[in-house]
């Protein structure tokens, strides 16, 4: 007979973090649930930086996690935003095709978004297309009205409240080192200041059960736990261009290309935000650190040696090196040249105009990767007795987070018979 747990620590708040721990607390009302964040809010890394696209569920294998858990997980958040008050827009996506090469690729899309039970999705012709967004050029597009966008920060600090209300805990500022895997229990193991920069631990208690939702640090604290090094994070940034007033107005949703598989990411598209900008990009390069947002070092960005040093240090990221260069030169041209960053989302309006853009944020991507140099592509979920852990939560994860909540409770409760 299954023990109900009494003392529950979750790990990391991101929107996926966050929202287990809410998940629990609910569930749970005589547990004691304490979400342990490193910073001092929430949605601080990987939620806070991305673009805020609700995503349909177009691309994702039929059958797969990641299309199971987009669709639940897109019906949970829009019900969530409308009970909650937060401001959701579904302004719909256009994913085009810029000569007939790329027809195919996309009436496959097609088939796959109809086969993942994607609502009211139809392919428009190049003239049926500008009656959705009048600026796109294009040969054919794939029109899906659903596809929506929401400020995910908004989102988490909402859920934030909700476990809190529920009895929980959130401890900022409060960054956890490794777990414990005991016989009947989980200890986490708190990092602390210690002398000359370095850093020691100290124990913040046990619990019944323990959940991580690192993002990218999950592999890190995967390993100081005691459990498998692979597969690794290597981090890779993506840099965004901003148009505000006027310039901004040239689209009305999303302008998305169409995936080319001779390509490991997407490449740049044109996205509206909630506050009525317009969103270019992002590009995908590598990072040389996994937190660092800033631009100190010209379009590269802040080094961490630490990070940089196990990233070179992996052969899986050499073999997919290897086998991606043709991706890199590609990503390395929007990385350096503002101009060639620009020029790919004129492909697809060439009205934008140019003159009215500004730099704008930058993410930074957990992009989890297999020793043989592949990506890896669905959620990967682990548990080891007590213990479970988030290994990666690649695109449409913010999407899915509410359903990644149930489900990974779920998990974690079936680990414990």
């Amino acid at each position: 007979m299954r023990t109900t747990p009494q003392r529950i620590a979750v790990v990391g708040g991101g929107i996926i973090g966050t929202a287990v721990a809410r998940e629990l607390a609910l569930r749970f009302d005589d547990a004691t649930v304490t979400l342990f964040e490193k910073e001092s809010t929430l949605a601080a890394h990987q939620t806070g930086h991305n673009s805020g696209v609700v995503h349909a569920g177009l691309y994702y294998e039929p059958g797969s996690l990641k299309a199971r858990l987009c669709r639940e997980g897109v019906e949970k958040l829009v019900r969530y935003a409308v009970e909650n008050g937060i401001p959701y827009d579904e302004c719909g996506k256009l994913v085009v095709a810029q000569d007939t090469d790329e027809v195919d690729r996309l009436e496959a899309i097609f088939e796959r978004a109809k086969a993942n039970g994607v609502p009211h999705v139809r392919l428009l012709d190049r003239h049926e297309m500008r009656e959705v967004e009048p600026g796109v050029r294009g040969v054919l597009a794939l029109h899906s009205p659903h596809t929506a966008i929401i400020d995910y920060a908004t989102l988490t600090e909402s859920l934030g409240r909700d476990l809190e209300a529920a009895g929980g805990q959130i401890r900022y500022n409060t960054e956890v080192a490794r777990l414990d895997t005991l016989s009947s229990e989980v200890r986490v193991m708190l990092a602390l200041p210690g002398a000359q920069g370095s850093k020691v631990t100290e124990p913040a208690g046990t619990f019944d059960l323990a959940i991580t939702c690192a993002g990218l640090q999950a592999d890190r604290l995967a390993v100081a736990s005691g459990l498998e090094e692979d597969p690794r994070i290597v981090p890779f940034y993506g840099d965004y261009f901003v148009a505000s007033g006027p310039a901004a107005q040239v689209v009305k949703g999303l302008i998305y290309p169409v995936p080319d598989p001779a390509y490991p990411f997407l490449g740049v598209h044109l996205t509206r935000s909630i506050d009525g900008s317009l969103l270019l990009g992002p590009n995908a390069f590598l990072s040389l650190g996994r937190e660092k947002y800033e631009r100190k070092m010209g379009p590269i960005g802040g080094l961490d040696f630490g990070d940089l040093g196990r990233t070179l240090g992996y052969k899986g990221f050499w073999k997919f090196a290897s086998q991606n260069m043709k991706a890199a030169a590609r990503e390395a041209r929007t990385a350096l040249s503002p101009q060639a960053f620009l020029a790919e989302a004129q492909k697809f309006v060439p009205d934008l105009d140019t003159t009215a853009v500004s730099p704008g944020p930058r993410g930074v991507r957990a992009q989890a990767l297999n020793p043989d140099g592949t990506l890896v592509d669905d959620f990967v979920i682990t548990s080891r007795g007590r213990l479970t852990q988030v290994r990666n939560a690649p695109s449409p994860g913010a999407t899915s987070s509410l359903a990644i909540a149930r489900h990974v409770v779920d998990e974690a409760l079936a680990s414990l018979d």
